[in-house]
């Protein structure tokens, strides 16, 4: 696999009161280029924390990040981040939303327009360009999020619980849809969630933390086929993964 991404030996902590509370202990990942990895853990083990490390909205308090073999010390164009929550500018439309987050990229009009509708399609919204977030349900709003990130064409894409706040049925039409595109897209993912089986069902390998601090227990390829759809679910080989992830969350170390 080659070095994409290289995560080494971060450490992380947090004042607490008087003293210090350890987030993260010594994480040490290494992630292919077009490959999706899923991290599992349970809340307060340090995932999202880990995820904002990557995006450069946080700095550890030792080890290093590096993409492409340079070391990440900020924010990038490079990376886009898909939040829990939409995060949708409320007085701008689904077009002007999406355009807002190319600014930075110095991108003249046509080309931030055409990256816009591109992304707009990939995440099935055309025709909803004109409409206001209020107008939209969750599910289509956390699309436009996906969009956003897509329209900056990143390299690396970090999700952090994606689709925690929509209904059941949306969040497994959601993944589908998630998967073709960064297939089409061979964007690679770094994707946070509490669900175990949206982990295996989005991921290439699973990255298993312990609770808190957060370490890495556990590294599991998933060798399921590379384009899924819900009946992967019901193969015996998806129901042992999702044991076994189930049981390794429960222990210790």
């Amino acid at each position: 696999m080659n070095d994409f991404l290289t995560i080494d030996k971060i450490h992380k902590s947090f004042p607490a009161r008087e003293s210090y509370l350890k987030v993260l202990d010594g994480i040490t990942l290494r992630q292919g280029e077009g490959e999706v990895v899923a991290i599992v853990g349970a809340s307060g083990s340090g995932k999202t924390t880990l995820l904002r490390i990557v995006a450069g909205l946080e700095q550890p308090d030792t080890g290093a990040v590096a993409l492409r073999g340079k070391p990440v010390t900020g924010p990038g164009p490079e990376r886009a981040m898909v939040f829990q929550q939409f995060g949708l500018l409320p007085w701008l439309n689904v077009l002007d939303n999406i355009l807002f987050g190319l600014r930075p990229a110095g991108l003249t009009k046509d080309e931030a327009e055409e990256r816009t509708h591109d992304a707009i399609a990939r995440v099935g919204l055309t025709g909803f360009e004109k409409f206001m977030p209020k107008e939209l349900s969750g599910g289509m709003q956390q699309r436009v999020g996906i969009a956003r990130a897509l329209a900056v064409r990143p390299a690396l894409m970090l999700c952090d619980e994606p689709f925690a706040s929509v209904d059941t049925l949306t969040r497994q039409t959601m993944q589908t849809d998630l998967q073709k595109v960064v297939r089409e897209t061979a964007t690679s993912v770094l994707l946070v969630t509490h669900d175990i089986e949206e982990a295996i069902f989005l991921g290439d390998r699973v990255i298993v933390f312990s609770s808190r601090p957060g370490r890495v227990m556990e590294e599991i390829p998933i060798t399921l086929p590379k384009t899924r759809d819900h009946s992967v679910r019901t193969l015996s080989e998806f129901q042992e993964l999702r044991e076994h992830i189930w049981q390794r969350l429960q222990s210790k170390n």
